[in-house]
């Protein structure tokens, strides 16, 4: 644990409550799962009575219970000898510090971070993200489950600030997240920042690796986001953001668009914003959408549908 201006980051010692799990009996495993993610609950404050943390584990892609034993200690083995924890707990710390003195007037959040070992049997989550899944978008938590390839333990640091910019952006004082009337725009910008915020401290390993080089660069795919920025509706965002395959595993609707479409168009949106602006995406945290889409898409030769 340590402290910066008052902020308090409490890095979970989630290997203790994995190995339990991964020795769990049958009958055991649901309430070691529920113990793993207890320190999370507060994440879920907008569920009323708070949803099953057993289910919230596998909704996370987290190892199950018929998961290899083998694969799952292997897994452990690998992110121990990597030093994970605590890799993720300076990243943070220094990240922190960066958005601090960007932003000298915001208050920084509390903390508290998970790591996952997640599940080498899901085929999405393997090939799909190539072993990441992370959540930061509630203030106060941030939730990284992988799997330790060698592409991802290689990234680990970048993993862990991406997800520290989405939650500084929706901390109090921040850009409000209302379901009701958030767009696809504000969903793909924030991606984009916080992929260039991870990139000035990391280089390329900032931007997310399960986005390909060709989705990276193609105008046509950019142009596709680029008709869905106004798009309100959160269980249409998947299709938007993340592609095609992860509509159709949580129910969505694809829209003809690649694995990380989301994340491309963004850092490209942002990319161009910051470029205009001179300024960084460390001190554009909490800069709306709006605004960054008015900036740079008239840099991209793109207009939204509403213009």
């Amino acid at each position: 644990m340590f402290t910066v201006e008052c902020m308090t980051v409490s890095m979970i010692d989630s290997l203790v409550g994995m190995r339990r799990l991964a020795h769990a009996q049958p009958d055991e495993w649901n309430e070691a799962a529920r113990d793993l993610w207890a320190p999370m609950a507060g994440m879920y404050f907008f569920i009323p009575g708070g949803p099953d943390l057993a289910q919230v584990h596998a909704q996370n892609f987290g190892f199950g219970p018929e998961t290899s034993h083998d694969r799952v200690l292997e897994g452990l083995r690998a992110l121990e000898e990597a030093d994970a924890w605590g890799r993720v707990e300076r990243a943070v710390r220094d990240g922190l510090e960066r958005l601090s003195a960007a932003n000298p007037t915001m208050r920084m959040p509390d903390l508290r971070v998970l790591l996952v070992l997640g599940d080498p049997d899901n085929r999405h989550f393997m090939d799909e993200v190539r072993g990441l899944s992370a959540s930061g978008g509630i203030s106060g938590f941030i939730a990284i489950t992988v799997w330790p390839s060698s592409e991802v333990l290689d990234r680990l640091e970048a993993i862990a600030l991406h997800e520290l910019h989405h939650n500084v952006r929706y901390s109090p004082g921040g850009v409000v997240w209302d379901p009701r009337t958030v767009t696809v725009g504000e969903h793909v910008v924030a991606e984009g920042l916080a992929d260039l915020f991870a990139a000035e401290a990391y280089g390329t390993r900032g931007l997310t690796h399960f986005v390909s080089d060709q989705t990276r660069t193609s105008d046509a795919i950019l142009a596709r986001v680029v008709e869905g920025l106004e798009v309100t509706g959160m269980q249409d965002f998947g299709a938007w953001v993340l592609g095609d395959a992860s509509a159709r595993l949580f129910g969505g609707t694809p829209v003809g668009l690649p694995t990380g479409a989301g994340y491309a168009a963004g850092a490209r949106i942002a990319e161009a914003y910051l470029s205009a602006t001179g300024r960084s995406a460390a001190e554009c945290v909490t800069v709306p959408a709006a605004d960054v889409v008015a900036v740079a898409l008239p840099q991209l030769g793109l207009t939204t549908t509403g213009q």
